[in-house]
């Protein structure tokens, strides 16, 4: 198996987590550079049309785009542990979470991101930087539901498990730090949640 990757993109970054934790051997590697537009040439496009990263390629060639699907896909053909889950409630709950993650704090922190970066100029046409700017207060009100969400003492966004939810919220947190979107000091369950993803062997791949 292939992965193009980028390694300091959040969303390959998901799936390179993903992975580790299965204990699974990571794919074969393939860096492609956004900043040289590599994902738009055709030696890629022809692999996927959309032009996104991460893409998985199976060994029969088979393309699988977008970093929850190439998740699930190793969910399923590696169930344990179990990242999305286990029951019809416990996984409706991950699903939940897991969305909430990303269309709130994730999506927010990359608008910001890719409308005030210089550097991203010529790949968000066009760059408007007072939207990324909204998306700045919009970011730090996610992080305040977070922090509140996890008032309760639970260790992880679901509950005593480790699951895909984490992994969202926690790149997310991390890539929050490239448009300068501060964790406030006051959210000390948020920092102690991060602190313990930070911690875990995971985090580096």
């Amino acid at each position: 198996m292939k992965l193009y990757d980028v390694q300091r993109a959040p969303n390959p970054r998901r799936a390179r987590i993903f992975i580790a934790e299965k204990g699974l051997p990571m794919p074969e590697l393939i860096q492609l550079d956004l900043m040289a537009l590599q994902h738009r040439q055709a030696e890629f496009t022809a692999v996927n049309p959309w032009a996104t990263v991460p893409t998985l390629v199976l060994d029969d060639g088979t393309a699988i785009a977008e970093s929850v699907a190439i998740c699930r896909y190793f969910e399923e053909i590696s169930p344990e542990p179990p990242l999305f889950g286990t029951g019809a409630l416990e996984r409706a709950t991950v699903e939940m979470w897991n969305r909430r993650l990303e269309q709130g704090l994730y999506t927010h922190v990359a608008q910001t991101f890719r409308h005030t970066n210089p550097n991203m100029a010529q790949r968000e046409v066009p760059q408007v930087a007072d939207w990324g700017e909204a998306n700045r207060p919009r970011a730090l009100a996610q992080m305040r539901m977070i922090d509140a969400h996890l008032a309760d003492g639970r260790p992880f966004i679901c509950g005593d498990a480790f699951t895909i939810a984490d992994i969202t919220g926690g790149v997310s947190l991390d890539f929050a730090r490239v448009p300068k979107i501060a964790m406030p000091p006051e959210l000390t369950h948020l920092a102690a949640w991060h602190g313990r993803l930070l911690a875990r062997p995971s985090w580096n791949a």
